[in-house]
């Protein structure tokens, strides 16, 4: 990769495991977390354990899902989606949202695109945000994607909000 940075040693990215659950389901009790991440509110936990359980063993062949680490502990993941060839979409989440702003998902999104290209040949790497996600735009930007488009619309934090999609050659 071009991009050069210094990744905390303490910040890591590795595949997930059934062992994660109890992060995850703390952070389905943030609701700060759950409206960001279009995560249903007061989710059932047994249907919570099914869909991770389904995350870890059953992920289609052009998904991938790592956890993101800080101090020993499970803090998000990385995804890497529509892999095809030399290109996947990147995908970022910090389920601790008082770690927000703090420069993780850009430390842990560099960590993740040199995962893909080490291992995969990645070289395209696909990303989109909501239009009023300023943080993630902010991301992508210092990390040197290129706005491409600003097409569809979905709910982000119960507002209907435009899509953008970025692009980054590497």
């Amino acid at each position: 990769m071009n991009l050069k940075v210094e990744c905390s040693d303490l910040i890591k990215i590795w595949p997930i495991a059934e062992e994660d659950y109890g992060y995850v389901l703390k952070w389905s009790k943030n609701d700060q977390f759950c409206l960001a991440n279009d995560w249903e509110l007061n989710r059932n936990e047994q249907e919570l354990y099914k869909w991770w359980l389904h995350c870890v063993n059953n992920l289609p062949e052009d998904f991938i899902r790592m956890g993101i680490e800080l101090d020993n502990k499970l803090i998000g993941y990385a995804d890497l989606a529509f892999i095809v060839g030399n290109a996947a979409e990147l995908g970022i989440s910090v389920g601790e949202s008082n770690l927000w702003g703090q420069g993780i998902g850009f430390k842990s999104s560099v960590l993740m695109m040199d995962y893909a290209s080490s291992n995969f040949g990645i070289t395209i790497f696909n990303a989109e945000t909501y239009e009023t996600n300023i943080r993630a735009k902010k991301m992508l930007n210092r990390m040197g994607f290129k706005e491409i488009s600003r097409n569809g619309s979905e709910e982000y934090l119960g507002v209907e909000t435009k899509l953008i999609q970025y692009v980054l050659l590497s």
